[in-house]
């Protein structure tokens, strides 16, 4: 293959990079992506000081989250891919470790059992970096394979993508389960999975969906798809969330009614408000061109981050940031959709928006992931 660095220095297009580029690829960082992810950020923080009500000490604490995150995603991102490659399968045994210590030992919070609360160590949630395990285990296999994969890979694949998302079924986090198995589908469908059997997989899901709705379904599972297609059902029960929510996104318009003034969030009919719902929080008093501006910073990240993938100089490294990226865009289309009524509530934040703990050191090591395939990538080239 021609080498691309070579025919831009002998065609007069190759540009030495700058000193200040230097210094950011030695120190593993790449400046668009940060530049996006400290402005969602900060954007984040504005949002969810409304949206607490003036709190100031719930913005503290998340500020201090959003900056061990960081410090975080720099950590991680001084590791070339292959360290992360090499230790894969450790750490998804290590991952579903945590998942089964859960099952005996978890903490029940907002209904779901998953949270661990060890001895000298503040509470987490082990299901959380699960979103980051999965497609680490899933690029480590598939990539050392021929592609598009076979049939024995892809079911190998399957069983390694189910049986964490079935532990933390069990725990009672629906959200989370989908989270982490579309993060290890992601990496299947980037392997090349020939597209016959994508939609073979699609009709047996299909196939197999009222079944699992009529003896599977646990009772508020099957309250939460009735009230996806009628909230009007249990105005005031089930279906009150996300009528609430409704209202507010369209009282906000298109200017919106003002900082601090969306009646909806402030007199307490928004539940949730500034966790799974806090997008009904923007939209009411920043209308649709808040929105959208959300939307920009989003859009900036995912093509900033599909961009790494592309770039990547091995197969390992292209699946990984490729799944990456697209789990975070699931994120947060699944959070803007829930919250419009277009899919169930399943009880998923919005990145970077909604208060949160682990799911934010989460999506940080996520960052630093693609951070190092971006700059330890130049290096390789096989």
């Amino acid at each position: 293959m021609i080498n691309q660095d070579f025919i831009r220095q002998t065609t007069g297009f190759y540009r030495p990079p700058s000193r200040v580029q230097k210094i950011w690829r030695l120190i593993h960082t790449d400046p668009p992506l940060l530049v996006g992810i400290i402005l969602l950020c900060c954007f984040g923080l504005f949002v969810l000081y409304s949206a607490s009500d003036g709190d100031e000490g719930v913005v503290r604490r998340q500020a201090m989250i959003m900056l061990a995150g960081l410090v975080l995603m720099f950590a991680v991102s001084q590791f070339s891919p292959h360290f992360f490659r090499r230790w894969a399968p450790s750490l998804y045994a290590a991952g579903l470790a945590l998942l089964g210590l859960v099952l005996f030992i978890g903490v029940e919070e907002n209904g779901a059992r998953s949270w661990l609360d060890l001895p000298g160590l503040p509470s987490f949630q082990p299901s959380e970096t699960l979103k980051i395990v999965v497609p680490l285990l899933m690029a480590w296999y598939l990539a050392s394979r021929p592609l598009p994969p076979r049939f024995k890979h892809l079911f190998w694949s399957a069983m390694m993508i189910l049986i964490p998302a079935a532990l933390i079924i069990i725990q009672n986090d629906t959200g989370t389960a989908i989270m982490v198995a579309m993060s290890g589908i992601f990496v299947v469908l980037l392997a090349g999975m020939r597209w016959r059997m994508v939609f073979a997989g699609f009709f047996v899901l299909l196939s197999i969906s009222p079944l699992w709705y009529l003896f599977l379904a646990q009772a508020h599972q099957k309250n939460r798809i009735l009230t996806f297609f009628d909230p009007y059902r249990d105005p005031t029960g089930a279906g009150y969330n996300i009528i609430q929510s409704q209202i507010a996104i369209g009282s906000g318009g298109v200017y919106g009614k003002g900082y601090g003034e969306g009646a909806q969030s402030h007199l307490d009919f928004i539940p949730e408000s500034n966790t799974d719902f806090i997008l009904a929080v923007l939209a009411e008093e920043f209308g649709l061109l808040g929105v959208l501006f959300l939307i920009c910073l989003y859009l900036f990240v995912l093509i900033r981050g599909f961009y790494i993938a592309y770039c990547a100089k091995d197969m390992f490294s292209r699946l990984l940031a490729g799944s990456i990226t697209l789990t975070f865009f699931f994120y947060v289309f699944v959070n803007m959709a829930m919250v419009s009524g277009l899919v169930p509530v399943i009880g998923l934040p919005l990145p970077l928006i909604s208060r949160g703990g682990t799911a934010i050191l989460t999506l940080f090591i996520g960052f630093g992931l693609l951070m190092s395939i971006h700059t330890h990538g130049r290096k390789r080239t096989n």
